[in-house]
C-alpha cells in the first residue's frame, strides 16, 4: 500500500512500473491508477496482505527474472526498491544489470522489529547482508529519524541516509453512521487499525476497555491477523460484550468511514517504523494516544496531537484515554491541530521529495560516467 500510493502519484507525470509478488486472486499484470503492475507467482503466498518466509525467498529468483525481462524490453531511468529484505537483493541485482541507479527505501520492520526473535538486527548473517545492500545503493531513504537511527545503530554507522516521510492520499469520504455499528451518539468511540500480531499489543487495549467497563466508551478494532481468535477470547472472558467491536479486514473506503465516525485513535504498538495509520487518523480529525517509541515521534507531539505515553506504561495510557474520553473540548482542540498538521504529509509532498532524490541520483550517475571517460 505504501509504494502503491507513491507509484500512482508519480505516474501522474512519469511512466511507472511496479514489480511485486502475486497474492491470491490478483492478476499477473494490469494497469492500476496509471501504473503498470507486474506480479510474479511465488510459493506459499496464501493471503494478499501477508507473505510467508518461503514466498519471500522464492521471490528472489522469479523477481529478478521478471525484472530483467522488463529492463530488456523498456527504458528505465531509476529503480526504487522498497524494503531491504526481501526485495533489496532483487533491486540491487537489477540496477547493476541495467547500470541504472537504485534508491533503496527502508521502512522500519525490515531493519528492526523488537517483537520478533527473527528480526534482522538480531541475526549476524542478515546484518552483514543488509549492510552490503545498504552500502551498494545509490541512495538510502528512511521514512523516519527512528528508522534511519536504527539503520546506523545496527548496520551502517557511516551512512547518513535521506529522510522522506510517508504520505497518504487526501481522504474524501464521509463518516459512517454510528447506527451501522450499533453505537449511540452519547458514546465515545476509540479505534485502532492494524494487523493483529504481537507487535501491535492489542491485548493491552482490551485490558484498558475492562478498566473503562462502566463508562460510555467502546473500542473498534479494524484488521485481522493470527491473534484475532485469541483477542476475541480475551474480550469474551472479560465479559466485555459489545464494548469491543471487531470489524475484521475492511477496504480503504470503509476504514476511513470508520475512522471519521470515531472520537479517539489508540495504539499500543511496541514499535512503528513510521506509522502511516497515525496520519490517517490525523486526517480524520482524531486525537491520538500511543507510546513514545517509533517513527511517529517525528510528527506527533505530546499534549499537542494527543498523548505520547512511555512504552508499556499501561496505567499512564489508561489515564490519558480516560482524560480524553471525559473531555470533549480537549479532543476538539486536538482535532483542529491534527487536521492542520497532516497537510504536510499528503502523498503529493512525499512524491515531490522522491522525485527530487531520483533526479539527484540520475544526475550523479551521469557525472560519474562522464568523469570516467
Amino acid at each position: 500500500m505504501i509504494s502503491a500510493f507513491l507509484a500512482q502519484e508519480l505516474a501522474k507525470r512519469h511512466e511507472v512500473t511496479v514489480l511485486t509478488s502475486q497474492g491470491p486472486g490478483l492478476p499477473s499484470e494490469r494497469i492500476e491508477g496509471g501504473v503498470q503492475v507486474v506480479r510474479v507467482p511465488v510459493f506459499s503466498r496464501k493471503e494478499q496482505t501477508v507473505a510467508s518466509h518461503l514466498s519471500m525467498l522464492t521471490y528472489l529468483p522469479v523477481g529478478f527474472r521478471a525484472g530483467k525481462k522488463l529492463l530488456m524490453n523498456g527504458r528505465f531511468d531509476v529503480i526504487n526498491t522498497h524494503f531491504v529484505l526481501p526485495t533489496g537483493p532483487v533491486g540491487d541485482a537489477l540496477a547493476r544489470f541495467a547500470k541504472i541507479p537504485n534508491v533503496l527505501s527502508v521502512h522500519g520492520g525490515d531493519l528492526y522489529d523488537p517483537s520478533k526473535f527473527t528480526s534482522p538486527h538480531r541475526n549476524a548473517l542478515l546484518r552483514i547482508w543488509i549492510r552490503r545492500l545498504l552500502g551498494r545503493a545509490d541512495r538510502v531513504v528512511g521514512q523516519s529519524w527512528n528508522t534511519l537511527g536504527n539503520m546506523r545503530r545496527y548496520y551502517t554507522p557511516e551512512l547518513e541516509g535521506t529522510r522522506i516521510p510517508l504520505g497518504i492520499p487526501r481522504p474524501k469520504i464521509d463518516a459512517a453512521s454510528r447506527a451501522e455499528y450499533g453505537c449511540g451518539k452519547g458514546e465515545t468511540l476509540l479505534v485502532t487499525v492494524g494487523r493483529l500480531v504481537g507487535r501491535k499489543a492489542v491485548d493491552q487495549l482490551i485490558s484498558i476497555m475492562e478498566a473503562l467497563r462502566n463508562e460510555p466508551v467502546r473500542l473498534l478494532i479494524v484488521g485481522t491477523g493470527p491473534l484475532e481468535a485469541q483477542l476475541k477470547n480475551q474480550a469474551s472472558e472479560k465479559q466485555l460484550g459489545e464494548k469491543v467491536i471487531f470489524l475484521g479486514q475492511v477496504g480503504e473506503k470503509e476504514k476511513f468511514r470508520a475512522l471519521q465516525m470515531c472520537d479517539l485513535y489508540v495504539s499500543t504498538s511496541q514499535h512503528e517504523g513510521f506509522g502511516l495509520v497515525f496520519l490517517e487518523a490525523m486526517a480524520s480529525g482524531l486525537p491520538i494516544v500511543c507510546y513514545d517509541h517509533g517513527g511517529q515521534t517525528d510528527f506527533l507531539k505530546n499534549e499537542v496531537n494527543g498523548f505520547l505515553v512511555p512504552l508499556n506504561d499501561r496505567e499512564g495510557f489508561l489515564d490519558r484515554c480516560r482524560l480524553l474520553t471525559r473531555n470533549p473540548g480537549m479532543r476538539e482542540s486536538m482535532t483542529r491541530t491534527n487536521r492542520e498538521a497532516v497537510e504536510d504529509y499528503y502523498i503529493d509532498r512525499c512524491a515531490d521529495r522522491y522525485e527530487q532524490v531520483f533526479t539527484e541520483v540520475c544526475q550523479q550517475r551521469t557525472k560519474t560516467r562522464r568523469g570516467g571517460i
